[in-house]
């Protein structure tokens, strides 16, 4: 066999052992990337790549218009709020068959229709609901049929001139229903069954430092006016978990905490992770253009399952996938014009290992496929969550071959060595992962271990020490009384 033939059998033999991410690496249109311990930025494999981009022409059913939210069913169908059509377009699983589209219904008999619906979510019983957002009021469709109607609540908690303008829209398994409401900033609106308000959720208060309150009373009425207004913040996304936490995306101008986990009382019981930010990019992301620079601008948030959670950033189209304990996984996407990017994302969901995004300008249903990096990832997380630390260790170590500087994988590593025990080996994968909590812990198991092992020896060691001191002292103190002797009577002699 020549060398030439030799030399493309190993080319073609190199080729098929080349993983689909790795082929759709040169593929991707934006940078990936995450951050290390000290906060900079770390590139990193493509956890995502951008999969299908799908249009209501591409449907059949006419191009989409402003699509501003969507939901997936628990049977894997695709629910669009397709905004500028007053419609919402259900699609199948497999997103090229379209189930229905809803653009009409009945109330009381009577035909009516949606005006710019946002939000779109379902419920355990089956029912539709949707924030028919210019007709002021959230709906629960059981097919054709309106079964339940949400509009101008009553309570005194509202003011007497209170615009109901409902955003966005979920519901808990309990049948509680969520509403983001226009210029609600005192938190989320809460319904009970019967449709009645019952009041606000996750209330998110800003609080003003005592510098702030200085400058803000030195300031001219002009320079207040161009101040940040210290107003509780504004909810931009919702969604809700098996067990019933309310995922909230909401307004952070700090880049430090853009999303919530609500429990049933309303408080965030959110793990914000080693860096404590839950936020997107950080506040000092470099960028050229002053319209991208500083923190993400989260506007909406998905549930993936396993306690992992993604959020959407529409300043620079990035997506963001946090795990249980708030550490950031991985980050994909961008803006532009190339397929994959985003000119302005609205929404996002998650279709078992497929991220979906909503695009207002590009009319487009976008698609996010799982790598081989991303699918490793997402499992070590899985099994770790579910407690199977021995197959989450090799998940780990699979992702280290791909990546040799992610943070997170010795970490993992490092945790499943402390749950078993080891801990001197727990505190070499702690340490490469940064971990200083845990490796606090492992450190300190050492210790004790190594302590309770040498213990007996150590003591004897001790009383040996102390024993042999003693004598010492003893041998010397009466060494030096013989000289002392001696002097003495050699001086009587001499007289």
């Amino acid at each position: 066999m020549s060398k030439k033939i030799v030399s493309i059998f190993i080319i073609i033999l190199v080729m098929a052992s080349m993983t689909p991410w790795a082929l759709a690496m040169e593929q991707v249109p934006y940078e990936t990337y995450t951050y290390d311990h000290w906060e900079y930025i770390v590139f990193t494999p493509a956890a995502y790549v951008p999969g299908e981009s799908i249009s209501g022409v591409n449907l059949g059913i006419g191009a989409f218009s402003d699509p501003q939210g969507m939901y997936v069913g628990d049977d894997g169908a695709v629910y669009i709020a397709d905004t500028g059509n007053s419609r919402i377009v259900v699609l199948e699983p497999d997103l090229h068959t379209v189930r229905r589209v809803i653009d009409s219904f009945y109330i009381d008999g009577v035909r009516d229709t949606f005006d710019k619906p946002r939000g779109v979510s379902t419920a355990i019983d089956g029912y539709i609901y949707v924030a028919d957002t210019e007709n002021r009021r959230v709906i629960a469709l059981d097919g054709d049929t309106v079964v339940r109607v949400i509009s101008n609540p009553q309570s005194e908690m509202l003011e007497d001139n209170f615009d109901f303008v409902p955003l966005k829209v979920t519901v808990d398994f309990a049948g509680r229903v969520f509403v983001i409401a226009r210029n609600m900033f005192q938190g989320i609106m809460t319904f009970n069954q019967d449709g009645e308000f019952v009041g606000f959720y996750g209330t998110i208060n800003v609080t003003i430092t005592l510098w702030q309150r200085f400058w803000r009373a030195i300031s001219t009425q002009e320079q207040r006016a161009r101040q940040q207004l210290f107003i509780p913040t504004e909810f931009t996304g919702l969604d809700v978990d098996p067990a019933g936490f309310v995922y909230a995306s909401n307004v952070d101008r700090a880049g430090e905490q853009a999303v919530r986990r609500l429990n049933p009382n309303g408080e965030d019981v959110l793990r914000r992770g080693e860096n404590d930010n839950v936020g997107g990019d950080l506040l000092q992301f470099p960028a050229s253009d002053s319209a991208f620079a500083g923190p993400s601008n989260i506007i909406d948030v998905t549930y993936r399952g396993k306690g992992m959670y993604s959020l959407l950033d529409s300043r620079r189209g990035r997506i963001f996938t946090y795990d249980h304990e708030g550490n950031l996984l991985y980050i994909f996407g961008g803006m532009g014009q190339q397929a994959g990017t985003f000119r302005q994302p609205t929404a996002i969901a998650a279709q078992e290992t497929r991220i979906l995004a909503l695009d207002a300008i590009r009319n487009e249903l976008i698609t996010f496929e799982q790598t081989q990096y991303g699918a490793l990832i997402n499992q070590a997380i899985a099994l770790r969550y579910d407690g199977d630390e021995t197959q989450a260790v090799e998940k780990w170590r699979e992702v280290l071959i791909l990546n040799e500087n992610f943070e997170l994988a010795n970490a993992g590593i490092g945790k499943a060595y402390l749950t078993a025990g080891d801990n001197e080996t727990a505190m070499y994968y702690l340490e490469l992962g940064m971990d200083r909590v845990h490796y606090s812990i492992a450190f300190r198991r050492w210790r004790n271990d190594f302590l309770k092992d040498n213990i007996g020896w150590m003591l004897t060691l001790l009383v040996i020490g102390i024993f042999a001191y003693v004598v010492i002292r003893i041998i010397l103190r009466r060494k030096r009384g013989h000289v002392v002797d001696d002097d003495v009577t050699g001086g009587g002699m001499i007289a």
